[in-house]
């Protein structure tokens, strides 16, 4: 594994460039295998490059943008000829990822999602909002330049935008998972990590392949996941749906047999975008809410101790200043800090 200090040096950051397009690539290759036809135009329902960029650019910084480009680049080449309008395309598709991160940004996201409001301004500022950009502008380009006829431009806009979007839904929370991650992990619950795993593998393919629709089984499996695992075992099991579920409309079976391209990419895409939101944030509250009660735990411990050493007759042991990363906004150090400045002045002159 490259050390960071390795990364900023000029030969780090080409290998952070090559290793952004290679991924991009990568993960069109995948999300081409899978295509659907909305009115003459081919769309894949879940985009996963665009998840690969907009965590790229949360973990490594804006300045990877051209990882984006040329991985975009690669993927059309790879698809047809390029042509100039193509020029546009690719910055769509660049600029996209990059609002998204300056969003977030914006929003004081943590890239751990361990609050609720890491969830919300990741669903509805960088997958809703930022993939406004490349839908729009794609499926423009292809009306202006006459590949595509102006009655098909909000199926096609749709399909193009909800893909974008569940590729940032599903894809990016489990990059920055792994990234984040301590290895070698916990082998505390494995028992129940594999009995999830195993309920998962038999459950959801008979969720998804079965032909009387029994798509509303996966969601007591995405409770049990986000219960107990958080978002790791939410968004894998939501990953692994959502491919399933993918498949099965791209062969037209299943839930989905009998039923038009419009019909299809219609319901497929709003099972998908209901239960990623669902894994995503049911999962980021609970991560929040153990947090809470972790960080009131930790505080009552502290005050026993206090009370301890009052009781015995000692002073009270000096109190840790609280990190930055334990506290989920600045206001609330500021906060801290302009109580207790006021307590230091009601011990010295009395009350005010």
């Amino acid at each position: 594994m490259v050390g960071i200090e390795d990364l900023r040096r000029p030969g780090g950051y080409a290998v952070q460039v090559v290793a952004v397009a290679a991924c991009y690539y990568g993960a069109a290759r995948l999300g081409l295998l899978r295509e659907l036809t909305v009115e003459g135009a081919i769309v894949t329902p879940i985009w996963p490059p665009t998840g690969v960029a907009v965590a790229a650019l949360l973990i490594l910084g804006l300045r990877c943008w051209p990882g984006v480009s040329i991985g975009a680049l690669l993927a059309v080449m790879s698809l047809t000829t390029p042509h100039l309008d193509v020029l546009g395309t690719l910055a769509a598709q660049t600029g996209a990822p990059v609002v998204a991160v300056l969003l977030l940004r914006r929003a004081r996201f943590h890239t751990d999602l361990s609050r609720l409001r890491d969830g919300v301004a990741l669903v509805f500022l960088g997958a809703l909002t930022a993939m406004l950009i490349s839908s729009t502008a794609g499926v423009g380009l292809l009306v202006l330049t006459g590949k595509l006829d102006w009655p098909s431009f909000w199926p096609v806009w749709l399909a193009w935008w909800v893909g974008d979007a569940m590729g940032v839904l599903l894809v990016t929370p489990l990059l920055l998972l792994l990234h984040g991650a301590r290895w070698p992990p916990s082998l505390a619950r494995w028992k129940e990590a594999v009995a999830l795993t195993v309920v998962a593998c038999c459950l959801v393919p008979v969720a998804v392949y079965s032909s009387i629709s029994l798509l509303y089984l996966v969601y007591p499996l995405l409770i049990w996941a986000a219960l107990r695992f958080q978002l790791e075992g939410s968004v894998l099991c939501a990953l692994l749906t959502s491919v399933l579920a993918t498949v099965a409309a791209t062969d037209g079976v299943g839930a989905f047999t009998g039923l038009s391209r419009i019909e299809v990419m219609a319901k497929l895409q709003t099972f998908n975008g209901s239960m990623a939101l669902t894994a995503l944030l049911l999962s980021a509250l609970i991560t929040e809410q153990r947090n809470t009660r972790s960080s009131v735990e930790k505080a009552c411990q502290e005050l026993v101790e206090v009370l301890e050493h009052l009781t015995a007759g000692d002073p009270p042991p000096p109190r840790p200043l609280p990190h930055t990363d334990d506290i989920s906004n600045t206001d609330d150090i500021s906060h801290i800090g302009e109580i207790d400045g006021r307590d230091d002045r009601t011990r010295r002159n009395g009350p005010l």
